[in-house]
Protein backbone atom coordinates (compact mmCIF):
# COMPACT_ATOMS: atom_id res chain seq x y z
CA UNK A 1 0.00 0.00 0.00
CA UNK A 2 1.34 3.03 -1.05
CA UNK A 3 0.71 6.73 1.63
CA UNK A 4 1.97 10.01 1.03
CA UNK A 5 3.16 11.55 4.49
CA UNK A 6 5.20 14.50 5.66
CA UNK A 7 8.93 13.20 6.65
CA UNK A 8 11.76 14.76 8.03
CA UNK A 9 15.28 13.83 7.49
CA UNK A 10 16.99 16.29 9.97
CA UNK A 11 15.31 18.27 12.95
CA UNK A 12 15.14 21.94 12.88
CA UNK A 13 13.37 24.59 10.60
CA UNK A 14 9.53 23.88 9.15
CA UNK A 15 11.60 23.35 5.92
CA UNK A 16 12.93 19.67 6.89
CA UNK A 17 9.13 18.84 6.47
CA UNK A 18 8.79 16.67 3.37
CA UNK A 19 6.16 15.56 1.43
CA UNK A 20 7.25 11.87 0.19
CA UNK A 21 5.71 8.99 -1.05
CA UNK A 22 5.83 5.39 0.90
CA UNK A 23 5.44 1.85 1.16
CA UNK A 24 3.98 0.84 4.01
CA UNK A 25 2.57 -2.69 3.37
CA UNK A 26 -0.50 -4.16 4.82
CA UNK A 27 -1.69 -3.88 8.47
CA UNK A 28 0.00 -6.72 10.62
CA UNK A 29 -1.19 -8.63 13.61
CA UNK A 30 -3.28 -5.61 16.01
CA UNK A 31 -3.49 -3.28 13.42
CA UNK A 32 -5.73 -1.34 11.20
CA UNK A 33 -5.03 0.55 8.09
CA UNK A 34 -6.78 3.88 8.17
CA UNK A 35 -7.46 6.28 5.16
CA UNK A 36 -7.06 9.82 7.00
CA UNK A 37 -9.45 12.52 5.94
CA UNK A 38 -7.98 14.59 8.59
CA UNK A 39 -4.86 15.48 10.60
CA UNK A 40 -4.33 17.56 13.78
CA UNK A 41 -1.69 20.55 14.18
CA UNK A 42 -0.05 20.74 17.98
CA UNK A 43 3.00 22.48 19.37
CA UNK A 44 3.99 19.31 20.15
CA UNK A 45 4.54 18.64 17.00
CA UNK A 46 6.77 21.73 16.40
CA UNK A 47 9.09 20.28 19.19
CA UNK A 48 9.64 16.88 17.59
CA UNK A 49 10.50 18.78 14.09
CA UNK A 50 12.38 21.52 15.81
CA UNK A 51 14.82 18.78 17.68
CA UNK A 52 13.46 20.28 21.36
CA UNK A 53 12.19 16.65 21.54
CA UNK A 54 15.13 14.39 19.79
CA UNK A 55 13.76 11.97 17.40
CA UNK A 56 15.37 9.03 16.15
CA UNK A 57 15.52 10.11 11.97
CA UNK A 58 14.17 9.86 9.40
CA UNK A 59 10.82 10.16 11.27
CA UNK A 60 7.22 11.24 10.37
CA UNK A 61 5.64 14.48 12.42
CA UNK A 62 1.96 14.78 13.74
CA UNK A 63 0.74 13.48 16.41
CA UNK A 64 -2.81 12.85 15.83
CA UNK A 65 -5.47 12.03 13.15
CA UNK A 66 -9.08 11.05 12.11
CA UNK A 67 -11.03 8.72 9.44
CA UNK A 68 -12.29 5.66 8.22
CA UNK A 69 -10.37 2.01 8.75
CA UNK A 70 -9.71 0.96 5.56
CA UNK A 71 -8.43 -2.79 5.89
CA UNK A 72 -7.83 -4.72 9.29
CA UNK A 73 -5.04 -7.29 10.33
CA UNK A 74 -5.77 -10.72 10.78
CA UNK A 75 -6.60 -10.96 14.11
CA UNK A 76 -8.23 -7.82 14.54
CA UNK A 77 -12.07 -8.05 16.03
CA UNK A 78 -13.19 -4.78 18.11
CA UNK A 79 -12.82 -2.66 14.69
CA UNK A 80 -14.01 -3.48 11.02
CA UNK A 81 -13.34 -1.42 7.80
CA UNK A 82 -15.94 1.64 7.30
CA UNK A 83 -15.57 1.95 10.96
CA UNK A 84 -14.80 6.02 11.96
CA UNK A 85 -11.46 6.12 14.51
CA UNK A 86 -9.54 8.69 15.34
CA UNK A 87 -6.06 8.52 17.49
CA UNK A 88 -3.53 10.51 19.44
CA UNK A 89 0.03 10.29 20.80
CA UNK A 90 2.42 7.06 20.00
CA UNK A 91 4.95 7.12 17.51
CA UNK A 92 5.21 10.48 15.61
CA UNK A 93 3.76 10.29 11.83
CA UNK A 94 0.50 11.67 11.71
CA UNK A 95 0.82 13.73 8.72
CA UNK A 96 -0.42 11.31 6.12
CA UNK A 97 -3.15 10.32 3.86
CA UNK A 98 -2.78 6.62 5.06
CA UNK A 99 -1.06 5.02 8.06
CA UNK A 100 -1.31 1.79 9.75
CA UNK A 101 -2.04 1.90 13.48
CA UNK A 102 -2.57 -0.35 16.82
CA UNK A 103 -5.82 -0.36 17.77
CA UNK A 104 -4.97 -0.30 21.65
CA UNK A 105 -4.54 3.92 20.52
CA UNK A 106 -7.97 4.12 18.17
CA UNK A 107 -11.20 5.19 19.55
CA UNK A 108 -14.88 5.44 17.47
CA UNK A 109 -15.53 9.03 16.61
CA UNK A 110 -19.38 8.96 17.86
CA UNK A 111 -21.83 9.84 15.08
CA UNK A 112 -22.50 13.35 15.09
CA UNK A 113 -19.10 14.53 15.32
CA UNK A 114 -17.14 15.31 12.05
CA UNK A 115 -13.62 13.75 11.34
CA UNK A 116 -12.54 17.51 11.08
CA UNK A 117 -13.64 18.00 14.94
CA UNK A 118 -11.85 14.92 16.07
CA UNK A 119 -8.86 15.24 14.62
CA UNK A 120 -9.09 18.88 16.29
CA UNK A 121 -10.14 18.38 19.58
CA UNK A 122 -8.71 14.32 21.12
CA UNK A 123 -5.33 15.79 21.70
CA UNK A 124 -5.76 19.62 22.76
CA UNK A 125 -9.10 17.98 24.71
CA UNK A 126 -7.53 14.86 26.64
CA UNK A 127 -5.01 18.08 27.31
CA UNK A 128 -7.50 19.82 29.37
CA UNK A 129 -9.33 17.06 30.69
CA UNK A 130 -6.16 15.99 32.72
CA UNK A 131 -5.41 19.88 33.38
CA UNK A 132 -9.04 20.48 34.68
CA UNK A 133 -9.84 16.89 36.15
CA UNK A 134 -6.52 15.08 37.56
CA UNK A 135 -3.79 17.44 37.79
CA UNK A 136 -5.12 19.85 40.20
CA UNK A 137 -7.62 19.79 43.00
CA UNK A 138 -10.38 23.41 41.29
CA UNK A 139 -14.05 23.20 42.15
CA UNK A 140 -16.77 25.55 40.89
CA UNK A 141 -16.28 29.29 41.59
CA UNK A 142 -12.35 29.07 41.68
CA UNK A 143 -10.34 31.29 39.41
CA UNK A 144 -8.04 30.35 37.49
CA UNK A 145 -5.24 31.82 34.90
CA UNK A 146 -4.88 29.79 31.62
CA UNK A 147 -2.39 31.28 28.86
CA UNK A 148 -2.66 31.28 24.83
CA UNK A 149 -6.74 31.39 25.36
CA UNK A 150 -7.21 31.72 21.89
CA UNK A 151 -5.57 28.25 20.94
CA UNK A 152 -6.53 25.25 20.32
CA UNK A 153 -6.20 24.16 24.28
CA UNK A 154 -6.80 27.20 25.33
CA UNK A 155 -10.42 27.68 23.76
CA UNK A 156 -11.59 24.30 24.97
CA UNK A 157 -10.22 25.06 28.36
CA UNK A 158 -12.40 28.17 28.51
CA UNK A 159 -15.50 25.88 27.82
CA UNK A 160 -14.93 23.39 29.58
CA UNK A 161 -14.14 25.65 32.66
CA UNK A 162 -17.75 27.09 32.41
CA UNK A 163 -18.97 24.04 32.18
CA UNK A 164 -17.53 22.92 35.54
CA UNK A 165 -18.37 26.55 36.82
CA UNK A 166 -14.75 27.30 37.51
CA UNK A 167 -13.67 31.07 36.77
CA UNK A 168 -10.98 30.75 34.40
CA UNK A 169 -9.05 33.73 33.28
CA UNK A 170 -7.11 33.98 29.87
CA UNK A 171 -4.15 35.68 28.73
CA UNK A 172 -4.28 36.13 24.77
CA UNK A 173 -3.08 39.28 22.56
CA UNK A 174 -4.87 41.21 20.72
CA UNK A 175 -8.62 42.49 21.08
CA UNK A 176 -9.83 39.55 17.69
CA UNK A 177 -8.03 36.98 20.29
CA UNK A 178 -9.52 37.89 23.20
CA UNK A 179 -12.93 38.08 22.08
CA UNK A 180 -12.56 34.32 20.82
CA UNK A 181 -11.69 33.85 24.57
CA UNK A 182 -14.78 35.48 25.95
CA UNK A 183 -17.00 33.60 23.44
CA UNK A 184 -15.40 30.51 24.61
CA UNK A 185 -16.18 30.48 28.11
CA UNK A 186 -13.91 32.65 30.27
CA UNK A 187 -15.15 34.97 33.10
CA UNK A 188 -12.18 37.25 32.29
CA UNK A 189 -9.45 38.06 29.41
CA UNK A 190 -6.55 40.17 29.51
CA UNK A 191 -4.90 41.29 26.70
CA UNK A 192 -1.40 40.74 26.96
CA UNK A 193 -0.59 43.33 24.49
CA UNK A 194 -1.54 46.24 26.17
CA UNK A 195 -2.55 45.24 29.78
CA UNK A 196 -0.40 44.40 32.67
CA UNK A 197 -1.44 40.87 33.38
CA UNK A 198 -0.17 40.41 36.75
CA UNK A 199 -1.99 44.15 38.03
CA UNK A 200 -5.12 42.80 36.04
CA UNK A 201 -4.98 39.02 37.83
CA UNK A 202 -4.70 41.13 41.15
CA UNK A 203 -7.69 43.42 40.40
CA UNK A 204 -10.03 40.54 39.41
CA UNK A 205 -9.03 38.53 42.25
CA UNK A 206 -9.30 41.54 44.88
CA UNK A 207 -5.31 41.23 45.26
CA UNK A 208 -5.49 37.27 46.05
CA UNK A 209 -3.89 35.93 43.41
CA UNK A 210 -4.90 32.80 41.61
CA UNK A 211 -4.82 29.25 43.15
CA UNK A 212 -3.86 27.90 39.89
CA UNK A 213 -1.88 28.82 36.83
CA UNK A 214 -1.92 27.10 33.10
CA UNK A 215 0.97 27.88 31.74
CA UNK A 216 2.02 26.94 28.21
CA UNK A 217 4.48 29.80 27.32
CA UNK A 218 7.34 28.88 29.25
CA UNK A 219 10.60 30.82 29.66
CA UNK A 220 8.48 34.40 28.89
CA UNK A 221 6.19 34.27 31.20
CA UNK A 222 7.68 31.95 34.12
CA UNK A 223 8.59 35.01 36.27
CA UNK A 224 4.93 36.60 35.75
CA UNK A 225 3.12 32.68 36.62
CA UNK A 226 4.76 32.80 39.66
CA UNK A 227 3.93 36.06 41.06
CA UNK A 228 0.36 35.58 40.17
CA UNK A 229 -0.05 32.72 42.40
CA UNK A 230 -2.02 32.65 45.70
CA UNK A 231 -0.37 31.22 49.00
CA UNK A 232 0.16 27.28 48.02
CA UNK A 233 -1.15 27.61 44.78
CA UNK A 234 0.11 25.28 41.72
CA UNK A 235 2.08 26.46 38.45
CA UNK A 236 1.38 24.07 35.97
CA UNK A 237 3.97 24.58 33.55
CA UNK A 238 2.74 21.86 30.25
CA UNK A 239 4.32 23.98 27.38
CA UNK A 240 7.51 25.80 26.06
CA UNK A 241 6.04 27.70 23.23
CA UNK A 242 8.79 30.57 24.02
CA UNK A 243 11.48 28.13 25.08
CA UNK A 244 12.04 26.07 28.53
CA UNK A 245 11.14 27.58 31.88
CA UNK A 246 14.15 28.20 34.09
CA UNK A 247 15.06 25.58 36.75
CA UNK A 248 12.77 25.96 39.48
CA UNK A 249 14.38 26.75 43.42
CA UNK A 250 13.19 24.95 45.89
CA UNK A 251 13.69 28.72 48.03
CA UNK A 252 11.72 30.12 45.37
CA UNK A 253 8.61 28.61 45.89
CA UNK A 254 9.17 28.98 49.60
CA UNK A 255 9.92 32.55 49.02
CA UNK A 256 7.09 33.01 47.35
CA UNK A 257 4.38 31.52 49.47
CA UNK A 258 4.69 27.47 49.86
CA UNK A 259 3.97 27.43 45.86
CA UNK A 260 4.06 24.08 44.37
CA UNK A 261 5.26 23.63 40.83
CA UNK A 262 4.40 20.48 38.30
CA UNK A 263 5.30 19.45 34.54
CA UNK A 264 2.81 17.11 33.80
CA UNK A 265 2.18 15.83 30.02
CA UNK A 266 -0.60 13.83 28.66
CA UNK A 267 1.50 10.57 28.20
CA UNK A 268 1.76 10.22 31.55
CA UNK A 269 -1.90 11.19 32.71
CA UNK A 270 -3.20 8.45 29.51
CA UNK A 271 -0.73 5.89 30.28
CA UNK A 272 -2.94 3.27 30.75
CA UNK A 273 -5.30 1.70 28.55
CA UNK A 274 -7.95 2.51 31.07
CA UNK A 275 -7.16 6.17 31.11
CA UNK A 276 -6.81 6.71 27.79
CA UNK A 277 -10.25 5.20 27.02
CA UNK A 278 -11.58 7.25 30.00
CA UNK A 279 -9.85 10.74 29.00
CA UNK A 280 -10.50 10.51 25.28
CA UNK A 281 -14.27 9.10 26.05
CA UNK A 282 -15.11 12.29 28.25
CA UNK A 283 -13.86 14.38 25.32
CA UNK A 284 -16.11 13.12 22.78
CA UNK A 285 -19.20 12.84 25.06
CA UNK A 286 -18.52 16.44 25.52
CA UNK A 287 -18.34 17.48 22.13
CA UNK A 288 -21.52 15.41 21.22
CA UNK A 289 -23.42 16.81 23.81
CA UNK A 290 -22.50 20.63 22.32
CA UNK A 291 -20.46 21.08 25.53
CA UNK A 292 -17.12 21.10 23.29
CA UNK A 293 -17.22 23.21 20.10
CA UNK A 294 -13.71 22.33 18.22
CA UNK A 295 -12.69 26.02 16.83
CA UNK A 296 -11.02 25.28 13.89
CA UNK A 297 -9.19 28.47 12.44
CA UNK A 298 -7.05 27.18 9.60
CA UNK A 299 -6.96 24.41 6.92
CA UNK A 300 -3.74 23.54 5.15
CA UNK A 301 -3.46 20.76 2.22
CA UNK A 302 -1.05 18.15 3.48
CA UNK A 303 1.59 19.40 1.45
CA UNK A 304 1.68 22.99 2.66
CA UNK A 305 2.41 21.08 6.45
CA UNK A 306 5.91 23.39 6.66
CA UNK A 307 3.41 26.63 6.40
CA UNK A 308 1.33 25.62 8.97
CA UNK A 309 4.00 25.42 11.36
CA UNK A 310 5.83 28.99 10.37
CA UNK A 311 1.71 29.73 11.10
CA UNK A 312 1.50 28.79 14.16
CA UNK A 313 4.89 29.42 15.72
CA UNK A 314 4.70 33.25 14.43
CA UNK A 315 1.09 33.15 16.37
CA UNK A 316 -1.18 33.75 13.37
CA UNK A 317 -3.08 30.99 14.00
CA UNK A 318 -6.41 31.05 16.13
CA UNK A 319 -8.25 27.64 17.37
CA UNK A 320 -7.18 24.25 15.80
CA UNK A 321 -5.46 23.90 12.73
CA UNK A 322 -6.28 20.82 10.51
CA UNK A 323 -3.81 19.41 7.52
CA UNK A 324 -6.06 17.83 5.28
CA UNK A 325 -4.61 15.33 3.13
Amino acid sequence: MIAHAIRMNTQGGPEVLQLQEMEIGSPGPGQVLIRQSACGLNFLDVYHRSGAYPLPLPSGCGSEAAGTVEAVGPDVTAFREGDRVAYQGGEPGAYADRRIMPTARLVRVPDGVSDEDAAAVLLKGMTVEYLLNRCVSLKAGDFALMYAAAGGVGLLAGQWAKHLGIKLIGVAGGEDKCEEARASGYAEVIDRSREDILARVKEITGGKGVPVVFDSVGKATFDISIDCLAPRGVFVSFGATSGPPPPVEASLLQKKGSLYFTRPTLVTYSSSPEEYAAASGAVFDLVARGVLKPTIGQRYPLADAAQAHRDLESGRTSGSTILVP
